[in-house]
Order: C-alpha cells, then structure tokens, then sequence
C-alpha cells in the first residue's frame, strides 16, 4: 500500500530537482508539480485510517520530504 506513496513522494522530488524541465517549460514543470502534489492528497484522503499517525501528519501537513523520509526509515512500508 504504501508503495505507491513512496513512489508518488519520489516523483515529486524528481521533478523538484529537474532544474533543466523548468527552466525550459516552466508551465509544463508546474503543471506535473500540481499533478503529482494532488495524487498525494488524494491518497492521502483515502488511506488516511490506515497509516500511523506521524506519517498523516507530515501528508496532512504537506510535509513531503518528512513524509519520504519515514516511510524509508519503516522499510518502504
């Protein structure tokens, strides 16, 4: 389950870090920034029961890298 999470975190740190994406399509970078960041909340409104209760507090609080960093600090669980 929290595989896709994980991979969904990574993703948005990859386009984060895509410097040469945004400097040539700023509006194409931001738009998969978007995209991403809203699949996040949505699988953050519909597992929200079901992880503990520090990870729902960093997806709640849109603290991504927090977020990334306990689930690999769990195994990627």
């Amino acid at each position: 389950m929290n595989s896709e999470l994980t991979h969904l975190l990574h993703r948005r740190v990859a386009i984060i870090a895509d410097h040469a994406w945004r400097d040539s399509d700023a509006a194409g970078h931001l738009d998969a920034l978007k995209e991403v960041s809203e699949k996040i909340s949505a699988w953050t409104a519909a597992h929200r029961t079901e992880v503990d209760g520090r990870l729902r507090h960093y997806l709640e609080n849109a603290s991504f890298a927090k977020a990334l960093e306990h689930l690999e600090s769990m195994g990627g669980r």
